[in-house]
């Protein structure tokens, strides 16, 4: 159901970002380093990409239509700023509401921006349910990367002035202004340009675009470890290592620090571990 036709440029305004290289540089020999006990970055990558497999199985390869409430909730166990809001809609009654809603969502005759928008006024426009944006933009980019940018709100929300590309905005007194880009596809996908083109420039060619999420999600822990975001607050506490928050936010908690293995479960709750001799094939895993 969710269709192949790309969004064309004509389609979206393309604000200029004016991004910090130094605080990227910074930013992405942190991830390298703090990955290393874990081992490599590439055991983060290899658990984005499995991650995205197993929504893309769920909600595009099989009929989303048939996506059933135990399904969704394994789903819900990856997206961290939803699982912990979530759970007045994960039973039967509730569900029923909002798999057409999920649908909706994923009928691509209409852009992004609003059919994200449509999801969101299907639930009351207060602080209680912010969490929707979250859930409606990780359900797409989850299971179509290469089409749908990282969307969420820690990633950058206009109305409050926060997110990643506040902290990695150019300027001198950058918590005292007003960084004049909205919160729309146009801007989440020239960031996405924007950050792929960097880590190209710094010796990075395969699997671009889920190294951009680790960069983001690392970005903002690092935010969130030197002053906490208001929304993120109950759910992150004082790491135990450098990465934490970083693996929390892109919901890969399972990741077992030390050991240079990940683990994560699937939605039919089988268990995955990646190592040394773990080849990622979402086709035969």
């Amino acid at each position: 159901m969710f269709g192949k036709t790309a969004i064309q440029p004509h389609e979206f305004e393309r604000p200029v970002l004016d991004l910090s290289g130094d605080i990227l540089r910074a930013a992405l020999q942190m991830m390298v380093a703090g990955s290393e006990d874990h081992g490599g970055i590439e055991r983060y990558i290899d658990a984005v990409k499995l991650k995205s497999a197993m929504f893309r199985q769920a909600l595009v390869e099989n009929d989303v239509a048939d996506l059933d409430l135990e399904t969704f909730k394994g789903l819900c166990t990856f997206m961290a700023t939803v699982r912990r809001r979530i759970s007045e809609q994960l039973n039967e009654e509730a569900f029923s509401r909002l798999r057409p809603a999920i649908v909706d969502l994923f009928d691509d005759k209409e852009h992004i921006d609003v059919r994200i928008g449509r999801f969101c006024d299907r639930f009351p426009n207060d602080k209680k349910h912010r969490w929707v944006r979250d859930l409606a933009s990780e359900l797409l980019h989850n299971a179509e990367p290469e089409r749908v940018p990282l969307m969420n709100r820690w990633v950058w929300d206009a109305a409050s002035n926060t997110g990643v590309i506040r902290e990695i905005w150019h300027g001198d007194n950058v918590d005292h202004i007003k960084i004049p880009v909205p919160s729309d596809y146009g801007t989440y996908i020239m960031l996405r340009e924007e950050l792929s083109q960097f880590l190209s420039d710094n010796g990075f060619f395969r699997d671009v675009l889920f190294y951009v999420d680790v960069l983001c999600a690392q970005v903002y822990a690092q935010y969130i470890c030197e002053q906490g975001g208001s929304y993120l607050r109950a759910d992150f506490q004082a790491p135990e290592d450098p990465m934490q928050h970083t693996r929390r936010l892109l919901g890969l908690d399972g990741v077992q620090p030390g050991n240079g293995r990940t683990r994560l479960k699937s939605i039919d709750g089988e268990a995955f571990v990646l190592d040394d001799s773990y080849e990622l094939n979402p086709t035969e895993h």
